[in-house]
Parts: C-alpha cells; structure tokens; sequence
C-alpha cells in the first residue's frame, strides 16, 4: 500500500518516513514534492536542515535541480524539539549530518503524533552506512530509496563516489566532489 492512499483520519499516531539513497539520486526532490503535497492539504509544517549544509542557499533546502522550501537551520538535533509548535508534518533533510540524537528527536515526534519526514545519505563516499541513517532505517514505518544514474556506465547508481581527495567523512559539496556510480564502476574506482 502506498503512503498516499492511508487515510490521516484513521491515524492516531505520528510516523517515520525515510528517504535515502545516493548524491544526485532526487531525495531532496522527493523530500519537497511530499512537502508540496503537505502544504497544498493545509498542513502546517516544519522543514529542518543543519547548519553545515550551505551549499545553494542558507535559510532554504535546495534541490540540485533547484527546487527549493524554506527551512530552518539548526545545529543539533534537540534543538528541533524546541522549534515545534505542533506542526502536522516535521521534515529534515540531510540527517546524516546530524549525531545519533536524531533518532530519539523523530521518535518522540512520531510518538506526539507528527508525520517525520526524514532525507539523507544512507552511505559515506567509501559504501559504509552514514552516520544515524541505519537507525533512522530502522525505525521507520516507511522506506524509499532512490537511484541516480551511474556517470560511467548508465546503470542505477547507489553509491556517492568522491572526487576530492578529501578523505574526512564529512565534506559538503555536490558535483564538484561526487558522482553517482553503480556498485559494478565504484568496486572498480576504489581499488
């Protein structure tokens, strides 16, 4: 059953929703067209991005295609639970930036009855899982992966490649550091 078709009526509870896969893979875009749809019902709402990601703009959550929402930034997680004023929908976006906390933060918005919406890396530039994404996954009521395109070989892509010769597991950037690749070329690049 998809996600659309459940009544909010019949809900008495919040949930997770989750929204993950790889750089370039549209979870921005997905995290925003659920959020139009949100704002289109008269939801109120609450859209959260930490602080570090100033890619494209420092008070918006932007898509690489340019779609953007307006959002508020914050540093930690527990600092969300203060910004809440009883919106329907809460929606965070690059969660893999945040610590663990952000697992309690979603479940104790669940738990008071929010829709959470949750986008991020599920794995770092080497393939291993990204920060409290596998527990976010876990969580979940609800999973979607999404696929770019693999720039080498034209397969679906699940992994973020990096480009820089950065080596920290944090490095914000877009396609100046990363490309999407397929497991087959990034096994190959990684040798």
């Amino acid at each position: 059953m998809f996600l659309e078709q459940i009544s909010n009526e019949r809900r008495q509870n919040g949930w997770i929703e989750v929204v993950c896969g790889s750089m370039f893979s549209g979870k921005t875009e997905e995290l925003i067209r659920r959020l139009n749809r949100a704002q289109f019902a008269n939801q109120r709402l609450l859209l959260i991005k930490p602080r570090i990601d100033n890619r494209y703009h420092t008070q918006k959550v932007v898509s690489h295609q340019g779609t953007s929402f307006e959002a508020v930034c914050v540093d930690a997680p527990d600092e969300i639970i203060g910004l809440w004023k009883n919106e329907k929908v809460v929606a965070i976006d690059e969660a893999q930036f945040f610590d663990n906390s952000i697992v309690q933060v979603c479940s104790n918005l669940a738990k008071e009855g929010a829709r959470v919406i949750v986008a991020g890396l599920d794995m770092d530039f080497t393939g291993e899982p990204f920060g409290p994404m596998p527990r976010l996954l876990a969580i979940a009521e609800y999973v979607t992966k999404v696929h770019a395109i693999c720039v080498s070989c034209g397969d679906l892509a699940q992994f973020s490649h990096r480009t820089a010769e950065d080596k920290a597991q944090v490095l914000v950037g877009a396609i100046e550091h990363y490309q999407p690749l397929c497991r087959t070329c990034f096994n190959k690049m990684s040798r």
